[in-house]
């Protein structure tokens, strides 16, 4: 799939461009038929509008060396939406087995995110699902993601598109199936509460150890959240009818000692499957181990490309490169730059995502003829204007 560089020299800009080139090109694109272009000119140019955080309009726009902005995108309306998603994932999943020890069992986080979208659909409403008011928006493009949890290495697992028209319980499941064919054992899975589902638990804790938070919902999940005491218990969702599911449920209290100006009791639930050896509070801690996910979302945004198109598929396949960008990164970091020492390996602070994604911008640039002049007027300044600065 790709070449790593040499560890024994130097890390080059000029190599971290060439291998994200590498990783990034076999994403299947079939194109226009009868044009000259390969649609390696056209990943090139997402690749730049990605790590520059910026549009393609803006990106053909300042180079000579690229196709025009309309024929990038006639390119990329090409794009299949179920064939891209199969690649990028095998892609994923071959950056993430070339760090990851498949001797090694991992603690991974399923979750989902949400791309505010302003507009009318492309050419489905499936296409856009509803979210909770951001950026003076309601709707979105999502997207159903699984990370291993780790701060050393919190790679990008599986990712799949989510349409507001099917049962998000679907996108679920084709996430974990992925998951599922990792060579390495899973020791736990954790979501939040939009994972609280009947199908979704049902599926993950046939996979592995289970824990999702609980949102606050009907009166009897409110009367087992009303306490002034940590407790595991057993709830059943649906009760008395033929989907009745019987879970482990840990109901944890903590206090708000001013954290983020907030005081008092906080009362959590989760579901606990696999782990009912635990106190309620060491379920909850379990949790909490999924908060290194933001990080990875952090990183994730700072590749992500800006578009106005309104295709989903191209809006999908910008947040397919930065995932990737993601994990190559970790990968150089991990495999060529850091350090081995005993105990693990010391990873350099200098060689961060930034630092990666500029040297990508810095060559791209270089290669694809970056404009760095303007035409000026002609004119200048009028003339009383001019004896005045004179």
């Amino acid at each position: 799939m790709f070449n790593l560089p040499n560890p024994d020299g130097y890390l080059s800009a000029s190599d971290v461009k060439d291998v994200a080139e590498e990783v990034i090109a076999p994403l299947p694109l079939p194109g226009v038929e009868g044009s000259p272009l390969d649609p390696g000119d056209i990943w090139l140019v997402v690749i730049l509008a990605c790590v520059n955080q910026t549009s393609i309009w803006e990106t053909c726009k300042d180079t000579d060396g690229t196709p025009c902005d309309d024929t990038t995108f006639t390119w990329l309306h090409t794009l299949d939406r179920d064939w891209l998603e199969f690649v990028a994932n095998l892609l994923l999943g071959r950056l993430a087995m070339t760090i990851l020890d498949p001797d090694r069992s991992r603690i991974v986080s399923i979750d989902f995110i949400d791309n505010p979208y302003h507009g009318e659909h492309y050419n489905e409403e499936g296409e856009l699902c509803s979210m909770a008011p951001k950026d003076g928006t309601t709707t979105c493009h999502r997207y159903c993601t699984a990370y291993v949890v780790s701060n050393e290495k919190p790679v990008t697992l599986a990712m799949t598109y989510v349409r507001n028209d099917e049962d998000e319980a679907d996108a679920v499941e084709r996430v974990l199936a992925r998951v599922e064919n990792y060579p390495f054992e899973i020791d736990l899975l954790l979501a939040d509460s939009g994972f609280y589902n009947e199908r979704v638990i049902r599926r993950a804790r046939e996979i592995a150890a289970t824990v999702v938070h609980v949102p606050k919902k009907g009166e009897r999940m409110k009367d087992k959240l009303d306490t002034h005491k940590s407790y595991m218990t057993t709830y059943r969702m649906y009760k008395d009818s033929e989907r009745e599911l019987r879970f482990p449920l840990a109901v944890a209290v903590s206090y708000q000692n001013g954290d983020r100006g907030k005081h008092g009791e906080v009362v959590r639930g989760y579901v606990a499957c696999g782990v009912t050896d635990r106190s309620a509070k060491q379920v909850e801690r379990l949790y909490r181990k999924r908060s290194g996910i933001e990080t990875s979302y952090r990183l994730l945004r700072q590749a992500r490309g800006i578009t106005t198109t309104r295709d989903p598929v191209v809006r999908f396949a910008i947040m397919l490169v930065a995932a990737l960008l993601e994990n190559l990164w970790l990968v150089l970091r991990w495999a060529v730059v850091a350090r081995p020492r005993r105990g693990g390996r010391d990873l350099p602070d200098e060689f961060t995502f930034k630092t990666f994604c500029d040297w990508i911008r810095h060559e791209l640039e270089e290669e694809l003829r970056r404009r760095w002049k303007i035409r000026a007027n002609g004119v200048g300044l009028p003339a009383s204007q001019a004896v005045a600065a004179g």
